[in-house]
């Protein structure tokens, strides 16, 4: 055996010990009582999600009753790879070395401390939990042959979810780094976890809040959301901001930027090294960015009409008037891109698409067939119980938002902060990223309804003239306005594949971009930074292929980021260069400094 790490591991005083256990202890006890406080608001929100998991199982027992002949099959796979794992243990103990029966994915962290490779228990932990999950997994693959395909995706999410739960890495006596620690420091990790896992139900007012970053480390308008510009706009739902130019000259066609209102505009503008915007206005764009309205109950009845009308529209119409330009580029990211395409679609009908010189989706849907993990959420019972929850309230909290989006990646965003706060007892790093993800939004009820039903569960938006927002029937084929469709190949929100459909629907010419990475990172990567890849298929016809797959195999890869060919593409779309323009005008006066007061509405 090599387990050399443990040689090094000064044990601790047992008095020290001792007494840590006892601050564990009385710190256990007020954890159980900050929990039983609010046990029954806890348990509300948690009824259906523990009632699916029971029922994950119950489902996935029938079906390995029904398919006998499945359940030997992987029941003899699993058997073969543990007399496999038994047989390499006894040969690491003679001193041969014998390659892993089952390594960890690409990308998972869970298992990079040297413990799960050198030490030979701990190897063997790893490597049976990592058999048994794909058993597992390939189970309920077996067994679920003749469900359809959104039945049995929703059996695997379920199920995953369980097994990311139950990895050794997440507790204390199965994962090496945490013993290790705990002897080193005689307790003292166990005795701070405690502590944070204290804070963060403090924070959630007895729902776990899990911290992901430093939450003092930023501030927006400080060194977040800090490009320099005015709010020259606003009314009930969005404030407009100006950014200021950092260049004599600027194109003459300005950009306006429709962000998502699930969290806030200034993933766009994070610190300077990597906001978009930042990169934009040192390009020479007028940039003009939608701030939206963090909701409260008095919302209730906003719908998406109304972010159609005082939000896109609104603010089209105030980029026209400070600039005079009656065509500017329009951007729509993620549901800014739902929304942006239903305001092109809009336009259309009312004989005005000449007021939009171009478009650009990213990571924005507008068919939602295949929209991914996300559609496992928008069933009936999931909608009902969604629906009981806005009537009450009349908004969909942003922490139970940021919940779902952090289920679709557990092991990162959930798991790997519950090992790092609570068994390490450490704090997690500061990063603008997460800081911007834990900076949650509220959405209205009326317009959370309408999305969730109209969009992921009847799909409506892409057949034509089935919705009427603000008196026009929405058409997406009377789209002709050139685009550029950019798509994010791990993206777990909006997957490349649902997005791609985009270029099948609209009339106009458009550019397809795949870049690396998923929805935030792959959209948020400056060049400088050369990271994540892009891949791009020029055809020679203006038809582009039939499916994404199609797409890929006739695309060529491209180093780095995408923006800059997003900025060859627009800035010939953007007219000639004129002097650069104050923000603001005679009739729209600056109101205040950017980012403005919206986006710093946050509620505790």
């Amino acid at each position: 055996m090599t387990d050399t790490a443990e040689s090094t591991v000064e044990y601790p005083d047992p008095q020290e010990f001792a007494e840590n256990m006892i601050r564990i202890a009385a710190q256990s006890q007020r954890l159980i009582t900050e929990f039983l406080e609010h046990n029954e608001t806890i348990s509300k929100q948690l009824h259906l999600e523990l009632a699916t998991v029971g029922e994950a199982f119950l489902e996935l027992t029938n079906r390995i009753m029904a398919h006998p002949d499945k359940m030997m099959e992987q029941q003899m796979s699993l058997w073969q790879g543990y007399m496999q794992l038994w047989q390499n243990a006894t040969l690491r103990m003679l001193g041969e070395k014998v390659p892993p029966v089952v390594e960890p994915e690409q990308g998972d962290k869970r298992f990079k401390a040297p413990e799960w490779t050198d030490n030979q228990i701990f190897d063997f932990i790893k490597q049976s939990y990592l058999l048994t999950a794909r058993w597992t997994r390939n189970l309920v693959a077996a067994t679920t042959e003749d469900l359809d395909d959104e039945d049995a995706e929703k059996l695997d999410f379920q199920i995953r979810q369980f097994i990311d739960a139950m990895s050794p890495s997440n507790f204390a006596l199965t994962n090496p780094e945490v013993i290790r620690t705990t002897l080193e420091t005689g307790g003292e990790n166990l005795v701070r976890g405690l502590e944070n896992l204290l804070r963060d139900l403090e924070r959630g007012k007895g729902q776990l809040a899990i911290t992901q970053t430093d939450l003092d480390a930023f501030e927006v308008g400080v060194n977040v959301g800090a490009s320099p510009g005015k709010v020259v706009f606003q009314n009930e739902l969005i404030q407009l901001i100006q950014y200021a130019p950092s260049t004599k000259t600027v194109y003459k066609t300005p950009l306006l930027i429709i962000p998502p209102w699930i969290n806030k505009f200034y993933i766009l503008d994070l610190k300077p090294k990597n906001s978009l915007v930042k990169w934009l206005v040192s390009k020479g764009y007028t940039v003009f960015m939608v701030s939206w309205r963090n909701p409260d109950e008095s919302m209730a009845d906003t719908g998406f009409e109304d972010y159609m009308t005082k939000g896109a529209l609104a603010a089209l119409d105030v980029v026209e008037d400070i600039t005079g330009e009656k065509a500017p580029n329009l951007v729509g990211y993620c549901i800014g891109g739902t929304l942006l395409a239903t305001t092109l679609a809009h336009l259309a009908a009312k004989g005005q698409d000449q007021r939009v010189r171009s478009a650009t989706f990213f990571v924005a849907q507008v068919d939602f067939e295949d929209a991914g993990e996300l559609k496992l959420f928008t069933d009936d019972e999931e909608l009902e119980y969604i629906r009981a929850i806005l009537q009450e309230r009349g908004y969909l909290d942003g922490r139970e938002l940021a919940t779902t989006f952090n289920m679709l990646r557990a092991n990162d965003l959930i798991w790997s902060f519950v090992v790092n706060n609570y068994l390490l007892g450490k704090e997690p790093f500061p990063s603008d990223l997460l800081y911007w993800n834990s900076d949650s939004t509220r959405l209205p009820r009326a317009m959370c309804e309408f999305y969730l039903k109209e969009m992921y569960q009847e799909n409506n938006l892409v057949k034509p003239g089935k919705l009427t927002l603000a008196g026009t029937p929405i058409d997406l084929t009377k789209i002709t306005a050139p685009t550029y469709i950019l798509a994010a190949q791990t993206d777990h929100i909006c997957p490349p594949q649902s997005v791609y459909k985009a270029t099948r629907t609209f009339s106009g010419r458009n550019r397809f971009v795949l870049t690396g990475s998923g929805h935030i990172a792959g959209v948020v990567n400056p060049p400088a930074a050369k990271k994540y890849n892009h891949w791009t298929n020029d055809p020679a016809d203006a038809a582009p292929p039939a499916t994404l797959d199609e797409w890929i195999r006739g695309a060529v890869e491209h180093a780095g980021s995408w923006w800059p060919d997003w900025h060859n593409w627009l800035k010939g779309k953007s007219g000639r260069r004129v002097p650069a323009r104050a923000p603001g005008s005679d009739k729209y006066k600056p109101i205040e400094d950017a980012p403005g007061s919206y986006v710093k509405q946050r509620y505790s």
